[in-house]
């Protein structure tokens, strides 16, 4: 290969370019955040004003250094931004929930469909109209038509991705249906452009091709939907076992992106298409590192992408608005722009039934044009469609329709919440993303055939999120098929996946724990012996970093062919530590889910009862109901914090205090006088003397309790940390 790097001078105007643009382009986008604007107008205006139309005039012979006519110096810095807006789409895939999407499939179609069909007819007709001078000489005004449609059907993915992030309106549903929409529009948009700018180069219209293109990105959409997600997986799953670092997570997942953005550029259609695709395949990878978003994130939004933006508006020339023709015809193109892609989306919005606000956001929010509207006024500029004056007026209809769509979505949206349905999402989401443990996660499940598996099928089934993946590691030492097991039933609708390792407990397991999960479930025999755990239990609790969820049936279930569930009356011991915080979760969600009723109970130590009293306790058991009068202010304060959780999410709470010198003791009693059925605690796992360690009150509730015990246990050096 004949590589010819560039020169020293052009390494040295490259890096300036670099500087000034990135340092411009980031305050800028600042103070607009500021003001209320996306950071993307203001990375577009240092664009412009290091341009011709501001620093060109002031200084054009160090704008002529800085910016030299010179295709490998616009190469370089073209290049750079091109990866930035690809990023920008991977990073915008993590956030697309395609399962929300699906369920709103129907709107996103019909939203689509709107803004893409009224926009393209309203350019159309104002190609049709305007005026030889903004017609490139000797052009076909049927091509510059064309163009202009085009120009005003699409919609800025990148862009849009940017304001509804920064206005953390990517979540609701009119954020995913824009973004399902804007994918359609960019996705029609290029195949479009590809088509015209082909009648252009050739001179006519080359069936085939148009064919061959669509049928190239059929294919690889098919082949994306059905083998992408497996052979991502697997890819990301051998960076698990070989346990590389975050490095090595960021490169490979950029290294996907860009490779199937190669795919879809090489189809004739815009890369940032395959890398928005690369960003929804990793994002949905139940073997992506949590760390990988954020990093790609960061590497975009502080470099790469303002970058590109900046460069964009580098080639916009205010200086033609001095022609009062091109102010005119501007304002009537933003008007066509404007109006027609807001009642078009508005439109398909009420045909799929959604409300008028919904249709007006979204509307407004689909009108951003921004960089891609900028590039393909330079594609008609090089092609010779369009000259500098209509250049410029549909950068400024581009410019001006990314301004207003912040401002006039930040008012639509002003004191509305969404539909109840929606408000209730956004809470679980919020809700769940604030949790230690009861959130949508990857959970690790050793088991055997044994019975009471049942019982810790049947409570996290009702307890986690439906969208959690629970794994099965099969290790009985009996040839039995885990799938036939009658608990995967108990676990609803979750994805569940079964692993056969005929490997020793701890191997088995550590093999395991590389591919990454959020939790650990082990069931307990109830006549298990602390400290001796058995192995796997053993195994289990030795693992330095996950919480622990250990699930122990009462003594009577274990020998009943039923499954005595779900527990209805819970018992939840409640005091001012995580793995309390962690138990409370755990309560609230089971008995959201089935009805049950929360007994919250909190102990206050006190010196060991004389003769009299233990006579009273035992004899009366009334000491709870005697003690509630005096109880302590800050067994008070966490009931309450606890109850009102649990009231948020429609659960019943009863109080109990209990002043006891044992909160072993208290617990029992308190089980048995209220008629539990189950004791769920926090507590925290240490390792003493080599041996796995619950400590006292959790480890003595499981060996005394008649009734059900469930564990949550969290590792002593996560508190501490």
């Amino acid at each position: 290969m004949n590589f010819i790097p560039p020169s020293e001078h052009q390494v040295l105007v490259f890096l300036v370019q670099i500087a000034l643009l990135l340092t411009l382009a980031r305050l800028l986008g600042q103070a607009c955040r500021r003001i209320g604007q996306p950071s993307v107008v203001g990375e577009l205006l240092a664009g412009v004003l290091l341009g011709p139309s501001i620093f060109g005039r002031l200084a054009p012979s160090a704008f002529e250094w800085l910016f030299p006519d010179d295709a490998v110096q616009s190469g370089m810095l073209f290049t750079i931004g091109w990866l930035g807006v690809m990023l920008l789409l991977v990073a915008t895939g993590f956030e697309t929930d395609l399962a929300l999407i699906g369920r709103l499939g129907n709107a996103a179609v019909l939203v689509s469909i709107g803004s893409l069909v009224l926009p393209f007819a309203f350019g159309g007709a104002v190609g049709s109209v305007i005026p030889d001078k903004f017609i490139f000489s000797g052009e076909d005004r049927v091509l510059f038509s064309l163009f202009l449609a085009t120009g005003l059907a699409i919609s800025s993915l990148p862009v849009i991705a940017v304001i509804l992030s920064e206005l953390k309106l990517l979540r609701r549903n009119f954020g995913q249906l824009t973004i399902a929409a804007g994918m359609a529009n960019d996705v029609v948009g290029w195949v479009v452009l590809g088509l015209i700018a082909g009648l252009v180069s050739t001179g006519r219209f080359v069936l085939t091709e148009f064919l061959q293109t669509l049928l190239g990105l059929f294919v690889f959409l098919a082949i994306a939907a059905a083998l992408g997600q497996r052979i991502v997986d697997a890819v990301l799953r051998a960076l698990r076992r070989r346990e590389v670092g975050i490095g090595g997570w960021v490169t490979m997942c950029i290294a996907i992106a860009v490779g199937l953005g190669a795919v879809t550029q090489a189809l004739g259609v815009e890369a940032v298409l395959g890398a928005f695709i690369g960003g929804l395949l990793l994002g949905r990878s139940r073997y992506t590192h949590h760390r990988v978003e954020e990093q790609i994130e960061t590497l975009t939004s502080s470099l790469l992408a303002p970058i590109f933006f900046a460069t964009a508006g580098l080639r916009i020339d205010l200086s033609l608005l001095a022609d009062g023709s091109v102010i005119v015809w501007s304002f009537i193109l933003f008007a066509a722009a404007t109006a027609s892609k807001f009642v078009g989306s508005w439109a398909g919005a009420r045909a799929a039934g959604l409300t008028n606000r919904e249709g007006f956001t979204l509307g407004m929010a689909l009108n951003a044009r921004g960089a891609l509207g900028i590039i393909i006024a330079a594609v008609g500029l090089d092609l010779g469609v369009f000259n500098s004056a209509s250049y410029v007026v549909v950068v400024v209809m581009a410019i001006a329709t990314s301004v207003v769509a912040p401002p006039a979505i930040r008012w639509l949206v002003s004191g509305w919440s969404g539909t109840e349905e929606e408000q209730a999402r956004l809470k679980r989401e919020e809700q769940l993303a604030g949790n230690l443990v009861v959130r949508p996660g990857h959970l690790l499940w050793p088991m055997t055939s044994e019975t009471r598996c049942r019982a810790v099928a049947a409570f996290v089934g009702k307890t986690f999120p439906v969208e959690s993946t629970v794994t099965l590691l099969n290790l009985s030492a009996d040839d039995v098929d885990v799938r036939a097991n009658p608990c995967i039933d108990l676990l609803g609708d979750r994805r569940v996946e079964v692993v056969e390792d005929d490997a020793e407990c701890e191997e088995a397991l550590a093999s395991q724990l590389k591919l990454g999960f959020d939790l650990i479930i082990d069931s307990v025999s109830p006549d298990v012996e602390w400290p001796d755990a058995g192995p796997l239990t053993s195994a289990v609790l030795h693992q330095q970093e996950l919480p622990v969820l250990l699930v122990r049936p009462g003594r009577a279930e274990i020998d009943s062919e039923s499954i005595v569930m779900p527990f209805r009356r819970i018992l939840l011991p409640v005091s001012a530590t995580r793995p309390s915080r962690a138990a409370a979760e755990l309560a609230i969600s089971f008995a959201a889910a089935t009805g049950s009723v929360i007994k919250l109970l909190h102990v206050n130590p006190s010196e060991a009862p004389n003769t009299v009293q233990r006579f009273i306790r035992t004899t009366f058991r009334t000491h709870e109901r005697a003690i509630g009068s005096y109880a302590d202010p800050v067994g008070v304060k966490l009931l309450d914090e606890t109850e009102l959780l649990a009231r948020e999410a429609g659960v019943r709470c009863d109080r109990i205090f209990s002043n006891h010198h044992s909160r072993v003791e208290a617990i029992l009693e308190a089980a048995e006088q209220h008629f539990c059925d189950l004791v769920l605690l926090g507590a925290e796992s240490q390792e003493v003397g080599g041996v796995a360690f619950l400590g006292h009150t959790a480890r003595s509730v499981m060996q005394r309790s008649e009734i059900g015990v469930a564990v949550i246990a969290l590792r002593q050096a996560s508190h501490s940390g």
